[in-house]
């Protein structure tokens, strides 16, 4: 995973996205899937930004490629952030797209607003009078 500054160009990313994964398999690894993840707000400010733009690399290798697509990573000016992370089990897949139409976000939207409503407690103002007014018998009986 690497983040890049939000400032730069949408081709410019892209040609970063390209570069990298080019020196990846020049130095011996294979390339499993490589997404752009957007543009997101950082949890701290980095070299005073505070969005970056998020690419995640999947990549299988014997390991001595990595020293040398970081030292690229380091030496850029556009990359703020870059993390390497060991995977050990099964490769990763390419998953599916989630991005879903506006009608079936609407619909599920409100299928969760009557869910929703099913499961408050129904409170009414009779209740809430009707104990009112039971202190006050009492009160009445006692006197």
């Amino acid at each position: 995973m690497y983040i890049l500054r939000p400032d730069i160009a949408e081709d410019e990313v892209t040609n970063h996205i390209d570069k990298y994964n080019k020196l990846l398999e020049e130095f011996g690894g294979t390339i499993l899937d490589s997404q752009m993840r957007g543009k997101r707000r950082l949890a701290y400010q980095i070299k005073k930004h505070r969005e970056g733009i998020y690419v995640q690399l999947s990549h299988q290798g014997d390991g001595q490629h990595i020293f040398k697509i970081e030292k690229s990573m380091r030496l850029s000016e556009d990359v703020i952030r870059y993390m390497t992370v060991k995977q050990e089990g099964p490769l990763p897949t390419q998953r599916p797209s989630t991005k879903k139409s506006p009608q079936a976000d609407d619909k599920e939207n409100s299928e969760t607003k009557v869910e929703s409503k099913e499961k408050q407690p129904l409170v009414s103002s009779d209740t809430e009078t009707s104990g009112k007014d039971n202190t006050a018998t009492k009160e009445n009986t006692e006197s």
